[in-house]
């Protein structure tokens, strides 16, 4: 409740009225508004109702209050006040959504759209450009724990991560709110929330919490527009269309959220992000039947890659290398019913000197679990069982509904093969 009050506190500040006047339009005691925005005094809905009312901000703060969790993407306007109250409300709110996969697509493209309308433009105009001496040091000790989440989401699964994403959200909205940060530190602070509540996102739809999901990649968009921030925008925007290609009938939807992350960074991104967007877009299109345009995008990914990396690659793209192209060529090859050709590139894949399953199990088992599906519809069950162990050992030490449920879809491919002594062992003990 004291965050709410925060919020409405800034969001009075930044409206510019002085306090009589504020006060006598909200109908309430100038006193009695100080001490509900101290959190001295509860927040009612009436005071929340004369904030919204005042201040413009579309039934922010009564949603906020109700813990409805985010506010409605469709319904709340993209200024930095409101965002910052989704924010808020974001974190106060339910972890509970049970909407249906279709509004939540629908949501995740009103998202992507109110994005690509502020971003860039700096029109939300939220900083000043007098930085803050003392910030620097405090907001890189956030990103490093920010950058050990991202880690930690690779090696033990998402199942920790999301509330650890959600406190750390928690305390760069308390950064932002306290005043004290202005300028880069404040555009900073910004950028981190966006990159917390994208990892608060990512956890949520491994989980298979697809609406909690979406509240969360609306969150990150739009701190990144108050952050003027389009590489961070697209990058939550390229694990928002992994969403909606991995639910059935989005794929087209992922495709136009991800044509929205290109278009934006166009001139601005470096090579290795260009092609981390084109191998996603190849992805999406190969849910869709687009053999052609799926082949395409993957020969951008691929060439973006020869270019090697830059000095200004984002912090995010760690992972992105030939070995994963190559691996995202493979599913896409297998979606488009190629198995012969997806066995072609999951062997090259495995050819391509990375880390491997012991610094990414949780990507691992999904790509592994595709290579024994593609290597089992090749007829060669040797070569597929001797995948789906190493796929089961990966799952082992990670906590994904995703990459489990990739792996059960490949029980239920081998199950009928059970008198096979190999397929039985499989299915009996993984």
């Amino acid at each position: 409740m004291q965050q709410l009050g925060e919020a409405m506190r800034q969001a009075r500040r930044e409206s510019g009225m002085v306090w009589a006047a504020f006060a006598q339009q909200a109908a309430f005691g100038e006193a009695y508004l100080r001490n509900v925005e101290n959190g001295n005094r509860p927040v009612t809905a009436a005071v929340a109702a004369a904030y919204d009312r005042v201040l413009g901000t579309a039934g922010a703060f009564e949603a906020a209050l109700r813990g409805s969790g985010a506010i409605d993407s469709d319904a709340a306007p993209w200024s930095t006040s409101v965002n910052l109250t989704v924010l808020t409300g974001l974190l106060n709110g339910s972890r509970v959504d049970r909407r249906g996969f279709l509004a939540v697509g629908a949501a995740l493209s009103a998202s992507a759209a109110a994005w690509s309308a502020v971003v860039g433009d700096d029109q939300l105009g939220q900083v000043s450009h007098a930085d803050d001496p003392a910030g620097p040091a405090l907001l890189g000790h956030v990103e490093d724990r920010l950058d050990h989440l991202r880690r930690l989401d690779d090696e033990l699964g998402s199942g920790e991560v999301h509330g650890l994403a959600r406190g750390e959200l928690s305390l760069l909205v308390r950064l932002i709110q306290s005043g004290r940060h202005k300028g880069p530190s404040m555009r900073r602070l910004y950028t981190m929330a966006s990159e917390a509540a994208r990892q608060a996102a990512w956890s949520a739809f491994d989980q298979g919490n697809l609406g909690v999901a979406q509240r969360y990649f609306d969150a990150a968009l739009r701190a990144s527009a108050d952050a003027d921030d389009p590489i961070g925008g697209a990058y939550a925007l390229s694990f928002a269309a992994i969403q909606c290609y991995s639910t059935p009938g989005e794929a087209g939807r992922a495709v136009a959220l991800l044509d929205a992350a290109s278009s934006h960074v166009r001139g601005q991104a470096t090579p290795r992000m260009h092609g981390m967007l084109a191998a996603r877009t190849a992805r999406a299109l190969s849910k869709t039947g687009a053999k052609k345009d799926c082949a395409r995008q993957l020969d951008f990914a691929r060439a973006a890659l020869d270019k090697g990396t830059h000095d200004d690659d984002p912090k995010t793209l760690y992972w992105v290398d030939h070995g994963e192209i190559e691996m995202i060529a493979g599913s896409c090859a297998l979606e488009l019913g190629d198995a012969a050709e997806a066995v072609r590139r999951f062997t090259a894949a495995q050819a391509v000197a990375r880390p491997g399953e012991q610094a990414y199990p949780r990507s691992h088992a999904i790509y592994l679990a595709r290579a024994a599906e593609a290597h089992f519809a090749m007829h060669d069950l040797d070569a597929a069982l001797e995948l789906a162990h190493r796929a089961a050992h990966c799952l082992g030490t990670v906590d994904s509904a995703r990459s489990a449920s990739e792996l059960s879809g490949l029980r239920k491919k081998l199950a009928p093969h059970s008198a096979h002594s190999g397929v039985r062992d499989f299915l009996e003990v993984g």
